[in-house]
């Protein structure tokens, strides 16, 4: 499989729709997991390149844009964390990711064991 946050987050979508193995999907699911922390970092650091040079003005604008709005109280950071969420939530990616969770839950599996729970 693909390292590629992306990638592998779709081929591990794919690869979960023909399964019903708990311990199967549970490899899955860990495995979707680092790729999808990877992936919400990769978003994080571009647009905090895309927004560093941005005034605070412009950036408000950005977050509102994208559905995001900057609310009173929040730090510059919080923004452009808020921003890089909503930016990642709507990827393919993360996208994929959360039908591989449906799957998985489907069969009662999740990121946490029966005996953490």
């Amino acid at each position: 499989m693909d390292t590629n946050p992306t990638a592998l987050l779709l081929d591990l979508a794919a690869s979960a729709q023909d399964l019903s193995d708990r311990d199967a999907l549970q490899d899955l699911l860990a495995t979707g997991h680092r790729a999808w922390c990877e992936g919400v970092a990769d978003v994080q650091a571009g647009v905090d390149r895309e927004t560093a040079s941005l005034s605070d003005a412009q950036l408000a604008e950005r977050c509102a844009a994208a559905g995001t709005p900057w609310e009173e109280g929040m730090t510059r950071g919080e923004a452009v964390s808020a921003l890089s969420f909503t930016t990642w939530d709507a990827a393919p990616a993360a996208m994929a990711y959360t039908e591989l969770e449906e799957r998985a839950a489907l069969f009662g599996v999740c990121l946490l064991g029966e005996e953490l729970l």
